[in-house]
């Protein structure tokens, strides 16, 4: 990996703050979709955080290769987004299952991450909320792409 994959850019900075954005917006749009009654804590900050580092990491390592790859740089921070929201969410909740003794065993927690993570999943399965995630995923990477190209 190149020494400048490390070195801050505007366009890391912009995917950064552009996936948090979208992060605080789908967390609130996950809140009515879950069961009345669930706590949801620090959600919206977590996922914000978890944001800010995959829009960094993600989006912001793939900039200066053209439009379309932004696109799909903005597509792909949206998944992986997802994906390690869905499984830190599935271990906190797993967790919180295992402090009041639910589970015999390491191993039926561990599985148990992976069937909450499924469950999540399928929870949150809503058109409205896949617009703005792979919309807004798909928008930020243009954006994304024209700034890195502006003031690189």
């Amino acid at each position: 990996m190149p020494l400048t994959d490390h070195m801050p850019t505007t366009g890391k900075a912009v995917a950064a703050i552009g996936l948090a954005v979208i992060a605080w917006y789908a967390s609130e749009m996950i809140r009515p979709l879950m069961p009345e009654g669930t706590d949801f804590g620090w959600f919206n900050e977590f996922n914000v955080f978890l944001g800010l580092v995959v829009g960094w990491v993600v989006i912001g390592t793939r900039l200066n290769r053209g439009y379309i790859d932004g696109i799909s740089a903005g597509l792909t921070g949206v998944v992986a987004l997802i994906f390690w929201a869905l499984f830190f969410q599935s271990l906190n909740e797993m967790l919180r299952l295992a402090l009041e003794s639910r589970y015999s065993g390491p191993v039926q927690g561990i599985v148990a991450v992976f069937e909450i993570a499924v469950d999540y999943g399928i929870k949150i399965l809503h058109v409205p909320l896949a617009i703005l995630m792979f919309g807004g995923g798909a928008v930020l990477g243009l954006v994304c792409e024209w700034i890195a190209k502006r003031w690189s």
